[in-house]
């Protein structure tokens, strides 16, 4: 690693961060443009998130798109539900196994009390939870060990079954998990890293240390933190931000934020109090590479917030970002 840190301003930071979310431009819709919008999982907690999600990153994104073969639904980081690629799956759950002996023996009964109830069935959580004496939500410690899918869609509690144990080393997985955070929020911190994936800060901490050879040092308006050294070109690159509108909707990869890291962001406190509201996120427009105002739905009618005065051009691609949603 470089001994002296990498000064980065905060319109290089933006500009990577949209390139490393796929929000620079639409990718063409097939499954490896999916697994690329999903690269560092999209938080499905409201009904049909990771559908807009994918939307905003993928172009002619049909309703289904959610449902498509190359993706599956997991508990991912926080616990969370997320939608992320299938090739992924040992990323995103084992990937956020503790090194905690404890939380990790009860990860593994878990799921194994868990499979052998289900005996191949799918079941609403709730249910399985209760019929095996457990708290329903203690089913999700079970994630942790990549054996658990569910099927959620938005109306009824989550379908869950389970699945053979992914073939892969749980450090290999918790390095990739960094990476892939790094690739799309960086530059970061080791603390931002535990909030985000729901792990232990000392578990942040010794996942980063053990990517040290990878890391580069850099100085950001908001203090030090790292990036990956092979993006160290990419950051530094003159390129453009995301052009157009996008309706990102609540809890985006984009703006999966806490503490300080929101501030990067939206540098105006009364606008962050708007956008991380202490209850359900509204959506977020991002217009010309900026947030510009929060958004929300009621059947097919959107209704904007916005947090200036838009031009006659920017209403007419936030009318026809609106026009394109992919809604049933």
């Amino acid at each position: 690693m470089a001994n002296k840190p990498l000064l980065l301003s905060r319109a290089q930071i933006l500009g990577f961060r949209q390139r490393g979310s796929s929000l620079d431009r639409r990718l063409p819709f097939a499954a490896e443009s999916l697994r690329r919008a999903a690269w560092a999982g999209l938080q499905d907690s409201m009904p049909r998130a990771a559908l807009l999600s994918i939307h905003a990153r993928v172009e002619e994104t049909p309703p289904g798109a959610w449902r498509h073969a190359s993706l599956v639904q997991v508990w991912g980081p926080r616990y969370s539900a997320f939608v992320v690629s299938a090739a992924d799956l040992a990323i995103f759950t084992l990937g956020r196994l503790p090194h905690d002996e404890r939380i990790r023996r009860r990860a593994q009964q878990t799921a194994e009390k868990l499979s052998a109830f289900l005996k191949g069935r799918r079941m609403a959580f709730g249910e399985a939870g209760r019929a095996m004496g457990a708290v329903p939500n203690s089913l999700r410690y079970a994630t942790l060990t990549g054996t658990v899918q569910l099927h959620w869609d938005g109306a009824r509690q989550p379908l869950i079954w389970s699945v053979p144990a992914p073939q892969v080393d749980p450090q290999h997985a918790r390095l990739e998990l960094a990476r892939r955070y790094l690739q799309t929020f960086g530059p970061t911190t080791a603390d931002s890293f535990a909030h985000w994936a729901g792990v232990p800060l000392k578990d942040a901490r010794s996942t980063l240390s053990a990517l040290a050879p990878e890391l580069t040092p850099v100085r950001t308006p908001l203090g030090e933190a790292w990036i990956l050294a092979r993006d160290e070109a990419e950051i530094r690159a003159p390129k453009s931000r995301c052009e157009g509108a996008r309706l990102l909707p609540s809890g985006d990869t984009y703006y999966l934020l806490w503490g300080a890291d929101r501030a990067m962001l939206v540098p105006e406190a009364k606008r962050r109090a708007t956008l991380w509201t202490s209850r359900v996120w509204p959506g977020a427009l991002l217009l010309g590479g900026e947030l510009a105002g929060t958004w929300r739905r009621t059947g097919r009618a959107v209704t904007i917030d916005a947090w200036r005065r838009y031009t006659a051009p920017e209403r007419k691609a936030i009318d026809a970002e609106v026009d394109c949603l992919p809604l049933p």
